[in-house]
Parts: structure tokens; sequence; C-alpha cells
């Protein structure tokens, strides 16, 4: 098994550095093929990833170190985000119920919703915390092409 890493991004945990992380997340998976929903299914869940981090790992302090790598192995991108934060305890991240109407705290759910797996958990050796994400990207054709062939396939 070959895993490729296509990137290894590393930045501050303040919020206005989610922009470049935003596009820079578009790039790579542009540039691996992904669809447009696709790509844009990525960009959530990573942004919401990387919000969750800075608002409850790091409570806010934008000097916290982020890493963000994305690692394709045949048909599945890998995500990995990594915080040096107080460990948290992975049992307490969930969605909160979506009958309970207000904004924010939809985060959690978006990042279950899109992606195929999701591991939470702590560091070995050093204070920190780790999301491993996963989606299958295999089989996936530009978004226009996919309602060209349902096009021709109709005739």
């Amino acid at each position: 098994m070959s895993e490729t890493r296509v990137l290894e991004l590393r930045f501050s945990s303040d919020p206005k550095k989610l922009r470049m992380v935003r596009e820079r997340v578009q790039e790579i998976a542009e540039d691996i093929g992904c669809s447009k929903k696709l790509i844009s299914d990525l960009v959530i869940a990573i942004n919401e990833a990387c919000m969750n981090i800075m608002q409850h790992a790091y409570k806010g302090d934008k000097s916290g170190q982020i890493i963000l790598e994305i690692e394709k192995e045949r048909g599945d991108l890998q995500i990995i985000l990594t915080d040096f934060a107080e460990p948290v305890d992975p049992m307490v991240i969930r969605p909160r119920d979506l009958e309970d109407v207000k904004p924010g705290g939809l985060g959690t759910y978006f990042i279950q919703e899109i992606m195929d797996d999701c591991t939470y958990g702590h560091l070995d050796n050093s204070a920190g915390n780790f999301l491993r994400m996963r989606k299958k990207i295999d089989g996936r054709v530009d978004d226009t092409e996919s309602t060209e062939l349902e096009a021709k396939a109709k005739f």
C-alpha cells in the first residue's frame, strides 16, 4: 500500500489563516481530479475541523499550531489534522441535536456527514490531538462529465 502525501501545511490557529487553508485544499483536490461537489465537501469538512480546533482545543489562542496533511492512497484521501493543545476527550466530540435550532455548532455534524470515516485521538508522548478523516475518491469524475454521461445514457 503506497501512500502519496499531496499536502503538508503548517499554520497558526488564527481564523484568518482559514482562507489560505481552503484555497490550498481546493487546489490539491482539483489537481488530483476530484469532482466539484467533492472539492466543495472537502473544503467544508476541513474548514470546520480547523475551526473546531481553533475554538475548542486552543480556546481562541491564535498562537497555537495546526498541521494539515493530505495523503492519497489508491481511491482514498486521508486527511490528518494535528494540534498541540491540551488533550480533548474524544467522547465529548459529537454533533449537537439538529432539533436544537441555533446558530453554529454543526461543524462535527458536517464532518461526519461528508467523510467516510473519522477518528479522534491524542498524540503519543506529548500534548496534542489528532483528527484522521478518510474519504473515498475512487471513480469520481468532474460534475460536467457526469452530467454529459447521464444525458447520453438517456438517448
